[in-house]
């Protein structure tokens, strides 16, 4: 048997992994190139708020162009020193075509794909007795397959991008409704995030070698249209019933996809990070 030991600053170290361990290099993503699905409402538009911010070329997609459009427009405008670009390119997830133009237009524009973030989706809620079947049709196809159809599609401008150090990162915004029963009878959505979780740790087993990491947010409650409803009927109590006493900020949300697509989340790989301030833990909602 073969042993040795290596000091903290050995040499062997240092080439193996030539990164700095400054705040500014670990957490920065800078010049990535970023699609975002949804990007230019909710939980997508603070998502890519985030990245804008902080030096990404971001691509905004969702099914409603003109959303896309005004998104990147004020994206564009905001004053920040490291400001990188918005740019929108609408398409409608539901239908496989359209999918598949998606795809060929951003290959068109860029020769590779830093970081994909799976964030459209819908919600349906009807009791159980008149829960309708098209229901589950439309929302395991939007929120389960087409995460699947635009990651197998997206692999050669991911893989281009991927290095042994900094590998490509594909972040699925989930929910804690697919960890824990919702009081909602919201069952197509529930069952295609926790669908969903589980494909991202399946991704991560099959594209780790491929040099892309496969992680989960499970977000709880955030201000955003799919919630609006339930904020303003039931806000005060989900505020309580939560151990942080809030809901979700944009800088929560966006914090932890920039954690997960810097160097600082390149070995993290089919995690599911809850992002709820612990309230899947003591209730339902």
């Amino acid at each position: 048997m073969i042993s040795f030991t290596l000091s903290p600053h050995s040499s062997l170290i240092d080439s193996l992994y030539p990164q700095k361990m400054d705040i500014p290099d670990l957490f920065s993503v800078k010049n990535k190139v970023v699609l975002i699905t949804g990007g230019a409402k909710g939980l997508g538009r603070m998502i890519s708020e985030g990245f804008v911010r902080n030096g990404a070329k971001v691509y905004i997609s969702s099914r409603d162009a003109k959303a896309c459009e005004v998104a990147a427009k004020e994206l564009n405008s905001i004053s920040s020193p490291n400001k990188g670009s918005a740019h929108a390119l609408p398409a409608d997830l539901q239908s496989l075509d359209q999918v598949k133009s998606l795809v060929s237009t951003l290959t068109s524009l860029e020769p590779s794909l830093n970081i994909l973030i799976n964030n459209s989706g819908a919600t349906w809620g009807a009791p159980l007795e008149s829960y309708p079947d098209e229901a589950f049709t439309k929302l395991l196809t939007l929120n389960l397959q087409r995460v699947f159809t635009l990651t197998q599609l997206l692999l050669p401008l991911l893989q281009t991008a991927s290095t042994p150090s900094d590998p490509s990162r594909i972040i699925h915004i989930g929910s804690i409704d697919g960890i824990r029963v919702p009081s909602l009878p919201t069952f197509a959505y529930s069952a295609s995030k926790a669908g969903l979780h589980h494909l991202s740790r399946h991704l991560a087993v099959e594209l780790g070698p491929k040099g892309i990491t496969s992680n989960t947010l499970a977000c709880g409650p955030f201000p955003s249209k799919m919630m609006a409803h339930t904020l303003e009927t039931f806000g005060e109590e989900i505020k309580g019933a939560n151990p942080l006493g809030r809901i979700g900020s944009p800088g929560d949300v966006a914090g932890t996809c920039i954690f997960l697509a810097s160097k600082a989340g390149a070995y993290v790989n089919g995690a599911t990070i809850t992002l709820d301030g612990g309230v899947h833990l003591i209730s339902k909602i």
